[in-house]
């Protein structure tokens, strides 16, 4: 199914905005910006310093030091402002482990200081000091940093002293490890661009295998479906295949359902009962009521009590259990409902998934069939109904097919047993399916139309489907948009709704992420906002260039379209491998 829904649901806006044909009532809004951006490798480094600016032009500090609260934060920058005003930029710098300091702090490094760490006497131009205050050799830092990134740990390394829970300046880690391991210290910097996606709530990684290398930021809701640049539509709260209306942990329940062996289980306890000696599974394959093992124990079919041989059609010498066990008797009964309960909502589950399998391939028919109209002699032109209906028929069976996932968690006993009285159940029972059953027969009504042959029907009869498939179209649109409503208010609005959200329903299909933009010939006008403070790093040597994972540019310097912005960035070719203080007298 997954293969199918790539294929055509990528298209679905594109079709659906020549969904404004004469006779039809419905009005398409126009579109607005995407509110989900696609980030890649040439725009990882764009997408970062966006949060990292607005940090750094606040607070007036240093890149480093705002990547460490961002990181600290989870990269949620109004979390991050929040506590600014609630508990002021004091408690904001220790609960990150930022220290700032001035020129004057750190002094003059004498010509011999011994290392706390090595114990060792080492020249002054072999220390390097931090922020905090505490220096030690370099060497010493370098191991230090080289177990740190090694284990993981890169994105908040923090100073080797006893209870100094400074973070360590990503400048003189990246250029110490640099001297001794260049490959180690791109490997830091490719962890302090992830942690924009690894640890940003609202930036996730595609989920696509082989994986795209894209991530997909979303700017208001992490609760939605989108569609990657790759063409993969995903779940954006739990990165599996998009499910709406079903929520995450109902999906999550029943795809583990369909996989594993409970249902195997469950026909087992229905169908066969176990031998009182060898415990294996029987079948009866007869009428009589005393069954043989394979091991060559025969026992009571009813009671499953182990017996002699000696038998009439009616009776087992020396046995009797017509007395009524209940525990045994509820057992039965409630392992045969619960498959067939199973078997009901899976059964149709699978047919509405069948069914747009099938119905896909009606794309390169209805191609077809609308190039033989065309070549026809007639007044008709326009033919994007067809195309606009069959796309209407992907959205509405693909709705169709994951609300039965949701009726059977809904109206079970597995996750809302004593949130709903029996009277309760069997009432949103009734309105749900009542809406569901309405969308079945009308999209069965649409692919029904579709799949008639109107390229060989007479102009008449061709504007009559014509009339009969916009006008389903518009239907089945208005029955899913009131499925969702019922679903939102009715079902899951006096439940458990933090748990249980799901993935608001668009009309013109799953929102396609459009790429966010980069551009490196912008320059720098207002990093001399930030102030400078100076660390003691002596023999480092530092290059410039383009950030790494840039890729080429165009003749304005852009590698992909604008992203609009109300203000401007204000940063241009920034390389992250270039120590702060550089950056900033550039």
């Amino acid at each position: 199914m997954e293969d199918y829904e790539e294929d055509y649901y990528s298209s679905d806006r594109d079709s659906l905005d020549g969904l404004e044909n004469e006779e039809s009532d419905v009005q398409w809004a126009p579109s607005k910006g995407s509110s989900s951006k696609v980030i890649t490798k040439e725009s990882l480094l764009v997408a970062q310093r966006e949060d990292l600016r607005r940090v750094m032009d606040l607070l007036s500090i240093r890149e480093h030091h705002a990547r460490t609260l961002l990181i600290d934060y989870r990269w949620d920058v109004e979390k991050l402002f929040a506590v600014l005003v609630e508990k002021g930029k004091t408690f904001l710098f220790a609960e990150a482990g930022v220290t700032l300091v001035g020129k004057h702090d750190l002094g003059s490094s004498p010509s011999t200081v011994m290392c706390n760490i090595c114990i060792e006497d080492v020249p002054g131009t072999g220390v390097t000091k931090m922020n905090c205050g505490h220096n030690f050799c370099n060497n010493c830092w370098t191991e230090h940093f080289i177990v740190k990134i090694n284990e993981g740990q890169s994105k908040r390394i923090r100073c080797m002293a006893h209870k100094c829970n400074a973070i360590c300046d990503e400048a003189i880690v990246r250029n110490l490890v640099r001297r001794r391991h260049p490959n180690l210290a791109e490997k830091f910097d490719r962890f302090l661009l992830e942690s924009y996606i690894d640890d940003n709530k609202m930036v996730k990684w595609c989920p696509s295998t082989p994986h795209c290398g894209n991530a997909i930021r979303v700017e208001d809701d992490e609760f939605c479906e989108v569609e990657c640049s790759c063409g993969l539509q995903f779940c954006f709260s739990c990165l599996a295949d998009a499910h709406s209306p079903c929520s995450c942990l109902m999906w999550e329940l029943w795809t583990k359902k369909c996989r594993d062996e409970s249902e195997t289980v469950n026909w087992i306890t229905v169908h066969t009962k176990p031998c009182p000696k060898c415990h294996k599974p029987v079948e009866k394959n007869g009428g009589c009521n005393l069954v043989s093992c394979i091991c060559g124990q025969a026992f009571c079919w009813l009671c499953g009590g182990a017996t002699g041989r000696d038998h009439t059609w009616s009776h087992i010498s020396g046995h009797s259990c017509g007395r009524y066990k209940e525990d045994g008797e509820k057992k039965a009964e409630r392992a045969k409902r619960d498959l067939y309960r199973y078997m009901h909502y899976h059964n149709r589950y699978k047919a509405h998934t069948d069914s747009f399998k099938l119905e896909s391939n009606l794309k390169e028919t209805i191609r077809e069939k609308v190039s033989i109209l065309e070549k026809k002699d007639s007044t008709l032109r326009d033919f994007s109904w067809v195309t606009n209906g069959l796309h209407r028929l992907f959205r509405s069976r693909r709705v169709l097919s994951y609300s039965y996932p949701l009726a059977f968690y809904i109206f079970g006993d597995d996750l809302f047993k004593d949130e709903m009285t029996n009277e309760e159940r069997e009432i949103k029972q009734h309105l749900f399916e009542d809406q569901q059953q309405q969308l079945e027969a009308n999209v069965e009504k649409l692919s029904k139309y579709l799949e008639e042959p109107f390229d060989q029907f007479t102009e008449d009869k061709v504007m009559d489907i014509r009339m009969q498939v916009i006008n389903l179209s518009v239907i089945t649109d208005n029955l899913c948009k009131k499925m969702y409503e019922c679903i939102e208010n009715d079902l899951l609005g006096s439940l458990q709704f933090g748990i249980h959200n799901i993935a608001p329903y668009q009309s013109k299909g799953i929102e396609k992420a459009t790429e966010l933009s980069v551009c490196w010939n912008t320059i720098v006008t207002d990093t001399q906002k930030c102030p400078t403070s100076e660390y003691h790093t002596n023999g480092i040597v530092t290059e410039s260039g383009r950030p790494s994972g840039s890729g080429s540019l165009d003749e304005s310097g852009c590698s992909s379209r604008k992203r609009p912005r109300k203000e401007s960035l204000g940063f241009g070719a920034i390389d992250l491998n270039l120590p702060p203080e550089v950056i900033d007298g550039n």
